[in-house]
């Protein structure tokens, strides 16, 4: 079990599961950070300037709240509760998250994960992309006090229509107490995430923010002690470890410090509409 460690961020919490000391992914998940719950006061919201990433997929899902989204392909999208915002940064991307200021004009919640996917060796050099799915397009099946929405993969005969780089898992599921949800262990490396609620697996009980590794193969049955919403994830083990500084994730250093010169030096491309940005790190 990992315990994410939490941050303020200036009244907006954030809680991070991955990368951690016992382990740095789970198939091709490197990061993991649940954000919020929170609320913002009118005039109030989050900030994230533009930024660099390489070598990876950025997976934002919300549970409530709203962020908006701008890169530089020239995206701009609203992300709303249920709806999955892929974005491929391959050789290199740069984007924002901000709060949109219509939403700033009343106190606003905000809670969700934001996930990195790390790409395959012969996509991380893959030209960056865009893609959004609205809740409409996710398919689910709710039954016996459980539902589970399909973010991106396969599970329970349901297919995402989420483009991804390999064979990985992640699906947002809710448990009334009582439900109980078999996990398949048609996947090697497997996890639960526990954002709200408690759960019961193994005998045992996890409140929220609480990230389950599960053993491959292992046949487990998680049951809802109290409503729940879970996060159920994983995939196959990518092909090597990965070097992760800052927003970069790659299989080489030396391409880890391309990126920062490029960052540095202002090579990489801007975000239409939003001329601010964050320096590289010291």
């Amino acid at each position: 079990m990992i315990v994410p460690r939490a941050r303020d961020l200036g009244g907006f919490s954030v809680r991070r599961a991955l990368p951690s000391a016992q382990r740095q992914m789970i198939g091709p998940f490197i990061f993991w950070d649940q954000m919020g719950p929170s609320v913002f006061r009118a005039g109030e919201g989050i900030d994230v300037r533009p930024h660099p990433h390489i070598g990876l997929a950025t997976v934002t899902y919300l549970f409530e709240g709203q962020i908006l989204h701008r890169d530089s392909l020239g995206s701009l999208q609203a992300i709303d509760p249920g709806e999955v915002n892929w974005m491929t940064a391959g050789k290199g991307i740069v984007h924002s998250e901000r709060t949109a200021a219509e939403a700033r004009r009343s106190p606003a919640p905000l809670f969700g994960i934001q996930s990195w996917v790390a790409l395959p060796e012969r996509y991380e050099e893959t030209d960056p992309g865009f893609a959004h799915h609205g809740a409409a397009e996710l398919p689910s099946l709710s039954a016996e006090g459980k539902t589970v929405r399909l973010i991106a993969g396969s599970l329970y005969g349901l297919t995402s229509p989420t483009r991804t780089f390999s064979d990985m898992v992640y699906a947002d599921v809710t448990l009334e107490p009582g439900a109980k949800l078999p996990v398949p262990a048609e996947h090697v490396e497997r996890a639960i995430y526990v954002a709200s609620g408690a759960v019961e697996v193994g005998g045992d009980v996890f409140d929220e923010a609480r990230l389950l590794i599960l053993t491959p193969g292992e046949q487990v049955t998680v049951t809802g002690v109290r409503p729940a919403r879970i996060l159920v994830f994983g995939g196959e083990p990518m092909d090597g470890p990965r070097y992760v500084w800052w927003n970069f994730v790659s299989r080489s250093k030396d391409r880890i410090d391309q990126a920062k010169a490029d960052w540095r030096a202002g090579r990489f491309p801007g975000v239409p509409g939003d001329e601010e940005f964050i320096p590289l790190p010291d």
